[in-house]
Protein backbone atom coordinates (compact mmCIF):
# COMPACT_ATOMS: atom_id res chain seq x y z
CA UNK A 1 0.00 0.00 0.00
CA UNK A 2 1.27 3.70 -0.89
CA UNK A 3 2.40 5.57 1.85
CA UNK A 4 -0.16 8.40 0.51
CA UNK A 5 -3.18 6.01 0.66
CA UNK A 6 -2.22 4.94 4.38
CA UNK A 7 -2.51 8.48 4.96
CA UNK A 8 -5.58 9.29 3.09
CA UNK A 9 -7.20 6.40 5.43
CA UNK A 10 -5.85 8.19 8.99
CA UNK A 11 -6.74 11.14 8.20
CA UNK A 12 -10.70 9.69 6.84
CA UNK A 13 -10.93 7.34 10.25
CA UNK A 14 -9.88 10.78 12.26
CA UNK A 15 -12.25 12.69 10.36
CA UNK A 16 -14.76 10.32 11.12
CA UNK A 17 -13.96 10.35 14.80
CA UNK A 18 -14.19 13.80 15.22
CA UNK A 19 -17.41 13.79 13.89
CA UNK A 20 -18.89 10.84 15.95
CA UNK A 21 -17.41 12.69 19.03
CA UNK A 22 -19.29 16.30 17.55
CA UNK A 23 -22.69 14.16 16.95
CA UNK A 24 -22.52 12.53 19.87
CA UNK A 25 -21.96 15.91 22.19
CA UNK A 26 -24.58 17.22 20.33
CA UNK A 27 -27.21 14.52 21.48
CA UNK A 28 -25.71 14.68 25.35
CA UNK A 29 -26.18 18.42 25.31
CA UNK A 30 -29.62 17.92 23.80
CA UNK A 31 -30.36 14.98 26.52
CA UNK A 32 -29.48 17.57 29.24
CA UNK A 33 -30.97 20.74 28.15
CA UNK A 34 -34.27 18.28 27.76
CA UNK A 35 -33.60 17.44 31.28
CA UNK A 36 -32.84 21.05 32.58
CA UNK A 37 -36.48 21.97 30.88
CA UNK A 38 -38.12 19.73 32.31
CA UNK A 39 -37.35 20.11 35.95
CA UNK A 40 -37.50 23.78 35.46
CA UNK A 41 -40.82 23.35 34.26
CA UNK A 42 -42.17 21.12 36.88
CA UNK A 43 -40.00 22.46 40.40
CA UNK A 44 -42.23 24.84 42.35
CA UNK A 45 -39.55 26.64 44.18
CA UNK A 46 -38.35 29.19 41.74
CA UNK A 47 -41.25 31.41 39.79
CA UNK A 48 -38.99 32.40 37.18
CA UNK A 49 -37.62 29.08 36.47
CA UNK A 50 -40.92 27.62 35.96
CA UNK A 51 -42.29 30.19 34.08
CA UNK A 52 -38.79 30.37 31.63
CA UNK A 53 -37.36 27.06 31.69
CA UNK A 54 -33.46 27.18 30.94
CA UNK A 55 -33.49 30.72 30.47
CA UNK A 56 -34.93 31.76 33.64
CA UNK A 57 -31.49 30.06 34.88
CA UNK A 58 -29.26 32.88 33.52
CA UNK A 59 -31.26 35.24 36.13
CA UNK A 60 -29.11 33.73 39.09
CA UNK A 61 -25.36 33.69 36.66
CA UNK A 62 -26.23 37.70 35.87
CA UNK A 63 -27.04 38.59 39.65
CA UNK A 64 -23.70 36.58 40.70
CA UNK A 65 -21.95 38.82 38.25
CA UNK A 66 -23.15 41.91 38.99
CA UNK A 67 -21.66 42.83 42.59
CA UNK A 68 -18.61 42.77 39.50
CA UNK A 69 -19.78 44.37 36.96
CA UNK A 70 -20.90 47.55 39.09
CA UNK A 71 -17.69 47.71 40.66
CA UNK A 72 -15.50 47.73 37.83
CA UNK A 73 -17.76 49.19 34.94
CA UNK A 74 -20.84 50.92 35.99
CA UNK A 75 -20.02 52.65 39.57
CA UNK A 76 -18.55 56.03 39.54
CA UNK A 77 -15.13 56.71 41.53
CA UNK A 78 -17.17 58.17 44.62
CA UNK A 79 -20.19 55.75 44.54
CA UNK A 80 -19.79 52.47 45.83
CA UNK A 81 -20.43 51.39 49.32
CA UNK A 82 -18.93 50.78 51.69
CA UNK A 83 -15.64 52.07 49.96
CA UNK A 84 -15.93 53.72 46.63
CA UNK A 85 -12.97 53.07 44.15
CA UNK A 86 -11.18 56.52 44.67
CA UNK A 87 -10.61 55.31 48.35
CA UNK A 88 -9.60 51.68 47.44
CA UNK A 89 -7.06 53.49 44.89
CA UNK A 90 -5.55 55.39 47.50
CA UNK A 91 -4.69 52.58 49.09
CA UNK A 92 -3.63 50.32 46.30
CA UNK A 93 -1.52 53.23 45.40
CA UNK A 94 0.12 53.84 49.11
CA UNK A 95 0.72 50.18 49.61
CA UNK A 96 2.78 49.85 46.24
CA UNK A 97 4.90 52.87 46.78
CA UNK A 98 3.32 54.33 43.80
CA UNK A 99 3.01 58.31 42.50
CA UNK A 100 -0.10 59.46 44.52
CA UNK A 101 -0.79 62.81 43.22
CA UNK A 102 -3.83 63.25 40.60
CA UNK A 103 -4.58 65.78 38.22
CA UNK A 104 -7.28 68.31 37.29
CA UNK A 105 -8.60 68.48 40.20
CA UNK A 106 -11.18 66.52 43.02
CA UNK A 107 -14.02 64.34 41.73
CA UNK A 108 -15.45 64.71 45.42
CA UNK A 109 -18.98 66.88 45.60
CA UNK A 110 -18.04 69.07 48.40
CA UNK A 111 -21.62 70.00 49.07
CA UNK A 112 -22.72 66.29 49.98
CA UNK A 113 -23.34 67.02 53.84
CA UNK A 114 -20.96 65.54 56.35
CA UNK A 115 -18.20 66.22 54.04
CA UNK A 116 -15.21 67.28 55.77
CA UNK A 117 -13.08 70.49 55.41
CA UNK A 118 -9.84 71.68 57.25
CA UNK A 119 -9.09 75.21 57.92
CA UNK A 120 -5.81 75.96 56.30
CA UNK A 121 -3.57 78.11 57.79
CA UNK A 122 -2.17 81.54 56.32
CA UNK A 123 1.17 79.91 58.01
CA UNK A 124 1.76 76.47 57.28
CA UNK A 125 4.13 74.53 58.85
CA UNK A 126 7.75 74.20 57.14
CA UNK A 127 9.17 70.82 56.63
CA UNK A 128 12.28 71.59 59.02
CA UNK A 129 9.54 72.80 61.77
CA UNK A 130 7.74 69.40 61.52
CA UNK A 131 7.39 66.66 64.30
CA UNK A 132 6.85 63.33 64.40
CA UNK A 133 3.75 62.36 66.83
CA UNK A 134 5.33 61.24 69.57
CA UNK A 135 5.02 58.05 71.76
CA UNK A 136 1.83 57.94 74.14
CA UNK A 137 1.66 55.64 76.86
CA UNK A 138 -1.27 53.36 77.91
CA UNK A 139 -1.62 51.80 81.54
CA UNK A 140 0.02 54.20 83.76
CA UNK A 141 -1.39 52.10 86.81
CA UNK A 142 -0.50 48.63 85.72
CA UNK A 143 3.09 46.74 85.79
CA UNK A 144 4.10 47.17 82.34
CA UNK A 145 2.75 50.42 80.81
CA UNK A 146 2.75 50.30 76.97
CA UNK A 147 4.40 53.38 75.33
CA UNK A 148 2.66 53.30 72.00
CA UNK A 149 4.83 54.47 69.08
CA UNK A 150 2.36 54.78 66.49
CA UNK A 151 -1.04 56.90 66.10
CA UNK A 152 -2.12 54.60 63.35
CA UNK A 153 -2.24 50.93 63.91
CA UNK A 154 -4.23 47.30 62.95
CA UNK A 155 -7.59 47.18 64.33
CA UNK A 156 -8.97 43.44 65.13
CA UNK A 157 -9.05 40.90 62.60
CA UNK A 158 -8.66 37.09 64.00
CA UNK A 159 -7.07 34.25 62.76
CA UNK A 160 -9.89 31.72 61.80
CA UNK A 161 -11.98 35.06 59.42
CA UNK A 162 -8.38 35.78 57.84
CA UNK A 163 -5.55 33.22 56.36
CA UNK A 164 -2.70 31.70 57.78
CA UNK A 165 -0.73 34.30 54.99
CA UNK A 166 -2.60 37.12 55.69
CA UNK A 167 -1.82 37.51 59.30
CA UNK A 168 1.63 36.75 58.68
CA UNK A 169 1.93 39.52 55.96
CA UNK A 170 0.02 41.89 58.92
CA UNK A 171 2.24 41.29 61.35
CA UNK A 172 5.26 41.17 59.90
CA UNK A 173 4.45 44.45 58.06
CA UNK A 174 2.90 45.86 61.38
CA UNK A 175 6.89 45.15 63.23
CA UNK A 176 8.39 46.91 59.69
CA UNK A 177 5.55 49.79 60.19
CA UNK A 178 6.23 50.05 63.92
CA UNK A 179 2.39 49.69 64.75
CA UNK A 180 0.50 47.23 66.89
CA UNK A 181 -1.93 44.67 65.85
CA UNK A 182 -5.06 43.37 67.38
CA UNK A 183 -5.86 40.13 67.47
CA UNK A 184 -9.90 40.20 66.97
CA UNK A 185 -11.30 37.69 69.50
CA UNK A 186 -10.15 34.80 67.78
CA UNK A 187 -6.84 34.13 70.07
CA UNK A 188 -3.24 34.31 69.33
CA UNK A 189 -1.51 32.32 66.35
CA UNK A 190 2.14 31.69 66.22
CA UNK A 191 1.75 33.88 62.94
CA UNK A 192 0.34 36.95 65.11
CA UNK A 193 4.09 35.85 66.80
CA UNK A 194 6.03 35.75 64.16
CA UNK A 195 6.90 38.77 62.73
CA UNK A 196 7.96 40.33 65.88
CA UNK A 197 4.72 42.92 65.96
CA UNK A 198 3.28 44.80 69.32
CA UNK A 199 0.25 42.26 69.86
CA UNK A 200 -3.06 43.91 71.63
CA UNK A 201 -5.23 40.73 72.76
CA UNK A 202 -8.49 40.58 72.15
CA UNK A 203 -10.98 38.64 74.93
CA UNK A 204 -14.22 38.49 72.84
CA UNK A 205 -17.65 37.13 74.77
CA UNK A 206 -16.27 33.76 73.46
CA UNK A 207 -13.44 34.08 75.25
CA UNK A 208 -11.11 32.49 72.94
CA UNK A 209 -7.97 31.67 73.62
CA UNK A 210 -7.78 32.48 77.52
CA UNK A 211 -11.25 30.22 78.46
CA UNK A 212 -11.47 26.89 80.11
CA UNK A 213 -13.32 24.44 79.07
CA UNK A 214 -16.75 25.86 80.34
CA UNK A 215 -16.11 29.71 78.47
CA UNK A 216 -15.18 31.05 81.17
CA UNK A 217 -11.99 33.36 81.49
CA UNK A 218 -8.65 31.35 82.81
CA UNK A 219 -6.50 33.34 84.80
CA UNK A 220 -3.76 30.46 83.93
CA UNK A 221 -4.36 31.35 80.33
CA UNK A 222 -4.52 34.57 81.08
CA UNK A 223 -0.93 34.84 82.71
CA UNK A 224 0.41 32.37 79.33
CA UNK A 225 -0.94 35.05 77.02
CA UNK A 226 0.48 38.12 79.36
CA UNK A 227 4.41 36.20 79.17
CA UNK A 228 4.78 36.85 75.82
CA UNK A 229 6.57 40.14 75.62
CA UNK A 230 4.79 41.07 72.38
CA UNK A 231 1.58 41.21 73.90
CA UNK A 232 1.50 44.74 75.29
CA UNK A 233 -2.36 45.38 76.03
CA UNK A 234 -5.48 43.26 76.52
CA UNK A 235 -8.97 44.50 75.28
CA UNK A 236 -11.80 43.63 76.43
CA UNK A 237 -14.66 43.37 73.51
CA UNK A 238 -18.37 44.25 74.40
CA UNK A 239 -19.61 45.15 71.09
CA UNK A 240 -18.29 45.61 67.88
CA UNK A 241 -20.08 48.01 65.54
CA UNK A 242 -20.58 46.12 62.21
CA UNK A 243 -22.88 43.56 64.54
CA UNK A 244 -23.81 45.45 68.02
CA UNK A 245 -25.95 42.63 70.39
CA UNK A 246 -24.37 39.76 67.96
CA UNK A 247 -21.40 38.00 68.71
CA UNK A 248 -18.59 36.96 66.30
CA UNK A 249 -19.21 34.07 63.90
CA UNK A 250 -17.22 31.89 62.06
CA UNK A 251 -18.23 29.45 59.67
CA UNK A 252 -17.77 25.29 60.23
CA UNK A 253 -15.43 25.12 56.83
CA UNK A 254 -12.82 28.18 58.12
CA UNK A 255 -12.35 26.05 61.59
CA UNK A 256 -9.36 23.76 60.86
CA UNK A 257 -8.15 21.22 63.16
CA UNK A 258 -5.26 23.87 64.32
CA UNK A 259 -7.84 27.22 64.60
CA UNK A 260 -10.15 24.61 66.93
CA UNK A 261 -6.92 23.95 69.28
CA UNK A 262 -6.45 27.67 69.25
CA UNK A 263 -9.70 28.59 70.41
CA UNK A 264 -10.64 25.60 71.80
CA UNK A 265 -13.73 24.74 70.33
CA UNK A 266 -14.63 21.76 68.02
CA UNK A 267 -13.10 21.64 64.77
CA UNK A 268 -15.76 21.96 61.43
CA UNK A 269 -18.27 23.47 63.40
CA UNK A 270 -19.97 26.85 63.37
CA UNK A 271 -18.44 28.38 66.38
CA UNK A 272 -20.42 31.86 67.44
CA UNK A 273 -19.75 33.72 70.10
CA UNK A 274 -22.43 34.91 73.13
CA UNK A 275 -24.17 38.24 72.21
CA UNK A 276 -22.41 39.68 75.54
CA UNK A 277 -20.37 38.85 78.61
CA UNK A 278 -23.10 36.25 80.66
CA UNK A 279 -20.37 37.59 83.50
CA UNK A 280 -21.01 41.00 83.15
CA UNK A 281 -23.92 42.97 83.87
CA UNK A 282 -23.55 45.66 85.62
CA UNK A 283 -20.46 48.77 85.17
CA UNK A 284 -19.16 47.10 88.78
CA UNK A 285 -18.46 44.15 86.98
CA UNK A 286 -16.93 45.18 84.23
CA UNK A 287 -14.61 47.39 86.65
CA UNK A 288 -14.05 43.98 88.46
CA UNK A 289 -13.36 41.76 84.96
CA UNK A 290 -10.78 44.81 84.03
CA UNK A 291 -8.78 45.05 87.42
CA UNK A 292 -8.54 41.11 87.21
CA UNK A 293 -6.71 41.15 83.95
CA UNK A 294 -5.27 43.97 84.86
CA UNK A 295 -3.95 42.44 87.94
CA UNK A 296 -3.10 38.55 86.75
CA UNK A 297 -1.08 40.02 83.24
CA UNK A 298 0.23 43.22 84.39
CA UNK A 299 -0.92 44.84 81.17
CA UNK A 300 -3.00 47.44 80.34
CA UNK A 301 -6.53 46.60 79.73
CA UNK A 302 -9.11 48.42 78.24
CA UNK A 303 -12.81 48.02 76.48
CA UNK A 304 -13.99 48.02 73.07
CA UNK A 305 -17.53 49.03 71.92
CA UNK A 306 -19.75 50.40 69.58
CA UNK A 307 -21.55 53.50 71.26
CA UNK A 308 -26.09 53.33 71.33
CA UNK A 309 -27.61 54.01 73.93
CA UNK A 310 -24.67 55.93 76.53
CA UNK A 311 -26.12 56.22 80.13
CA UNK A 312 -24.49 53.28 80.44
CA UNK A 313 -21.18 55.61 79.90
CA UNK A 314 -22.17 57.78 82.98
CA UNK A 315 -22.90 55.05 85.29
CA UNK A 316 -19.38 53.58 84.17
CA UNK A 317 -17.96 56.74 85.10
CA UNK A 318 -19.72 57.23 88.35
CA UNK A 319 -18.34 53.94 89.24
CA UNK A 320 -14.57 54.73 88.11
CA UNK A 321 -15.03 58.43 90.17
CA UNK A 322 -16.21 56.48 93.37
CA UNK A 323 -13.50 53.94 93.11
CA UNK A 324 -10.46 56.01 91.91
CA UNK A 325 -9.13 56.77 88.80
CA UNK A 326 -7.22 53.47 88.86
CA UNK A 327 -10.01 51.43 88.38
CA UNK A 328 -10.60 52.92 84.94
CA UNK A 329 -9.96 51.10 81.73
CA UNK A 330 -6.77 52.39 80.38
CA UNK A 331 -8.05 52.67 77.25
CA UNK A 332 -11.55 52.99 75.22
CA UNK A 333 -12.04 51.61 71.18
CA UNK A 334 -14.66 53.01 69.97
CA UNK A 335 -16.04 51.34 67.23
CA UNK A 336 -18.78 52.91 64.05
CA UNK A 337 -21.93 51.83 63.43
CA UNK A 338 -20.45 51.36 59.83
CA UNK A 339 -17.67 49.14 60.55
CA UNK A 340 -17.08 45.76 58.73
CA UNK A 341 -17.43 42.30 59.79
CA UNK A 342 -16.36 39.25 58.43
CA UNK A 343 -20.18 37.87 58.88
CA UNK A 344 -23.47 39.67 60.55
CA UNK A 345 -26.81 39.95 60.12
CA UNK A 346 -28.10 42.63 57.81
CA UNK A 347 -30.41 43.96 60.00
CA UNK A 348 -27.02 44.98 62.53
CA UNK A 349 -24.97 45.79 59.61
CA UNK A 350 -27.55 48.46 58.71
CA UNK A 351 -29.39 49.70 61.30
CA UNK A 352 -27.89 49.57 64.75
CA UNK A 353 -25.32 51.67 66.93
CA UNK A 354 -24.09 54.97 65.82
CA UNK A 355 -21.16 56.28 63.45
CA UNK A 356 -17.92 57.11 64.85
CA UNK A 357 -18.95 61.07 63.17
CA UNK A 358 -21.56 61.36 66.42
CA UNK A 359 -20.39 59.11 68.52
CA UNK A 360 -16.50 60.49 68.77
CA UNK A 361 -16.95 63.45 69.92
CA UNK A 362 -19.53 62.62 72.49
CA UNK A 363 -17.35 59.93 74.43
CA UNK A 364 -14.09 62.21 74.18
CA UNK A 365 -16.69 65.19 75.72
CA UNK A 366 -18.15 62.50 78.44
CA UNK A 367 -14.66 62.08 79.53
CA UNK A 368 -13.66 65.44 79.84
CA UNK A 369 -16.86 66.65 81.92
CA UNK A 370 -15.82 63.33 84.10
CA UNK A 371 -12.44 64.51 84.75
CA UNK A 372 -11.43 60.88 82.58
CA UNK A 373 -9.80 62.40 79.40
CA UNK A 374 -6.08 62.18 80.30
CA UNK A 375 -6.49 58.77 82.64
CA UNK A 376 -8.08 56.56 79.12
CA UNK A 377 -6.63 56.84 75.79
CA UNK A 378 -9.69 56.80 73.50
CA UNK A 379 -8.85 54.79 70.11
CA UNK A 380 -11.02 55.45 67.16
CA UNK A 381 -12.26 52.52 64.62
CA UNK A 382 -14.60 52.60 61.67
CA UNK A 383 -13.86 53.41 58.28
CA UNK A 384 -10.40 55.19 59.27
CA UNK A 385 -8.86 54.29 56.25
CA UNK A 386 -7.64 57.51 54.30
CA UNK A 387 -5.54 60.22 55.52
CA UNK A 388 -8.82 62.93 55.80
CA UNK A 389 -10.51 60.32 58.00
CA UNK A 390 -7.65 59.38 60.08
CA UNK A 391 -7.28 63.51 60.77
CA UNK A 392 -10.32 63.94 61.28
CA UNK A 393 -10.22 61.63 64.18
CA UNK A 394 -7.41 63.06 65.81
CA UNK A 395 -8.88 66.51 66.09
CA UNK A 396 -12.10 65.09 67.29
CA UNK A 397 -10.00 63.89 69.99
CA UNK A 398 -8.96 60.56 69.94
CA UNK A 399 -5.22 59.53 70.37
CA UNK A 400 -4.98 56.60 68.26
CA UNK A 401 -6.52 55.03 65.50
CA UNK A 402 -7.23 51.77 64.42
CA UNK A 403 -8.14 50.03 60.95
CA UNK A 404 -9.09 46.73 59.86
CA UNK A 405 -10.49 47.22 55.94
CA UNK A 406 -7.53 49.91 55.62
CA UNK A 407 -5.05 47.26 55.50
CA UNK A 408 -6.80 44.31 54.14
CA UNK A 409 -6.61 46.45 50.69
CA UNK A 410 -3.10 46.99 51.42
CA UNK A 411 -3.16 43.20 50.63
CA UNK A 412 -4.73 43.35 48.23
CA UNK A 413 -8.49 42.89 48.97
CA UNK A 414 -10.89 43.76 46.24
CA UNK A 415 -14.29 44.05 47.94
CA UNK A 416 -15.32 40.97 46.53
CA UNK A 417 -17.94 40.57 49.20
CA UNK A 418 -16.77 36.96 49.66
CA UNK A 419 -15.29 37.35 53.47
CA UNK A 420 -18.09 34.76 54.94
CA UNK A 421 -18.20 32.06 52.38
CA UNK A 422 -14.39 30.74 52.29
CA UNK A 423 -13.81 31.95 48.66
CA UNK A 424 -11.93 35.27 49.12
CA UNK A 425 -10.26 35.36 45.36
CA UNK A 426 -7.39 37.28 46.92
CA UNK A 427 -6.71 34.37 49.49
CA UNK A 428 -7.14 36.94 52.60
CA UNK A 429 -10.44 35.40 54.32
CA UNK A 430 -10.14 31.95 52.79
CA UNK A 431 -8.62 28.53 54.15
CA UNK A 432 -8.27 27.26 50.93
CA UNK A 433 -4.68 26.50 49.79
CA UNK A 434 -5.49 27.04 46.64
CA UNK A 435 -6.79 30.58 46.84
CA UNK A 436 -3.95 31.10 49.83
CA UNK A 437 -0.87 30.76 46.98
CA UNK A 438 -2.07 34.14 45.47
CA UNK A 439 -1.18 35.73 48.68
CA UNK A 440 2.89 36.24 49.16
CA UNK A 441 3.39 37.13 53.12
CA UNK A 442 6.95 38.55 52.64
CA UNK A 443 5.54 40.77 49.47
CA UNK A 444 2.66 41.70 51.17
CA UNK A 445 4.36 42.95 54.42
CA UNK A 446 5.84 45.77 53.02
CA UNK A 447 3.06 46.73 51.14
CA UNK A 448 1.76 47.10 55.03
CA UNK A 449 4.18 49.02 55.69
CA UNK A 450 4.18 51.19 52.66
CA UNK A 451 0.48 52.11 53.35
CA UNK A 452 1.54 52.85 57.03
CA UNK A 453 3.56 54.99 56.28
CA UNK A 454 1.71 57.05 53.72
CA UNK A 455 -1.10 57.52 55.20
CA UNK A 456 0.72 58.65 58.74
CA UNK A 457 2.25 61.09 55.89
CA UNK A 458 -0.36 62.70 54.18
CA UNK A 459 -2.25 62.96 58.12
CA UNK A 460 0.67 64.92 58.35
CA UNK A 461 0.50 66.87 55.21
CA UNK A 462 -3.05 67.56 56.38
CA UNK A 463 -2.44 68.77 59.93
CA UNK A 464 0.80 71.02 58.49
CA UNK A 465 -1.13 72.64 56.16
CA UNK A 466 -3.70 74.13 59.30
CA UNK A 467 -0.85 75.15 60.95
CA UNK A 468 0.22 72.65 63.28
CA UNK A 469 3.58 70.61 63.55
CA UNK A 470 2.34 66.71 63.73
CA UNK A 471 -1.52 65.44 63.71
CA UNK A 472 -2.72 65.33 67.53
CA UNK A 473 -1.95 68.85 67.54
CA UNK A 474 -5.21 68.97 65.59
CA UNK A 475 -8.96 70.69 66.89
CA UNK A 476 -12.38 70.91 66.43
CA UNK A 477 -12.25 74.17 65.34
CA UNK A 478 -9.86 73.52 62.26
CA UNK A 479 -12.82 71.41 61.06
CA UNK A 480 -15.82 72.11 59.08
CA UNK A 481 -18.41 69.66 58.24
CA UNK A 482 -20.92 70.52 55.36
CA UNK A 483 -24.46 70.67 56.74
CA UNK A 484 -27.74 69.92 54.33
CA UNK A 485 -27.67 73.47 52.95
CA UNK A 486 -24.40 73.27 51.67
CA UNK A 487 -22.72 75.52 53.95
CA UNK A 488 -20.04 74.40 56.23
CA UNK A 489 -19.91 74.69 60.35
CA UNK A 490 -16.81 74.33 62.48
CA UNK A 491 -17.30 71.40 64.33
CA UNK A 492 -16.45 73.19 67.91
CA UNK A 493 -19.54 75.06 67.36
CA UNK A 494 -21.34 71.84 65.76
CA UNK A 495 -20.38 69.61 69.00
CA UNK A 496 -20.94 72.21 71.36
CA UNK A 497 -23.65 71.23 72.77
CA UNK A 498 -24.12 67.63 72.03
CA UNK A 499 -23.26 66.62 75.59
CA UNK A 500 -24.73 68.60 78.19
CA UNK A 501 -22.91 66.85 80.91
CA UNK A 502 -23.37 64.31 83.83
CA UNK A 503 -26.46 63.62 84.38
CA UNK A 504 -27.94 62.56 87.97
Amino acid sequence: MQPHTVLSELALNVLGFTQLVFFTGLIVAAVVLVVMYWVDKNQTKHAIRRNFPLLGRFRYFFEYLGEFFRQYFFAMDREEMPFNRAQRSWIYRAAKNLDNTVAFGSTRDLRVPGTILFLNSAYPILEQEAQVSPARQIGPYTRHPYDAPSIFNISGMSYGALSKPAVQALSRGAALAGCWMNTGEGGLSPYHLEGGCDIVFQIGTAKYGVRNHEGHLDAEKLTAMAAHPQVKMFELKLSQGAKPGKGGMLPGSKVSEEIALIRAIPVGEDSFSPNRHPDIQTSADLLDRIAFIREVTGKPCGIKFVMGDHQWLEDLFHEITTRGLESAPDFITLDSADGGTGAAPMPLIDAVGLTLKESLPLLVDMLIAHGLRERIRVIASGKLVNPTHVAWALAMGADFCVTARGFMFSLGCIQAFQCNKNTCPTGITTHDPELQQGLVASDKAERVAQYHRHLLHEVGMIAHSCGVVEPRGLTRNQVHLVQADGRSVNAAHLYANQYQGPQA
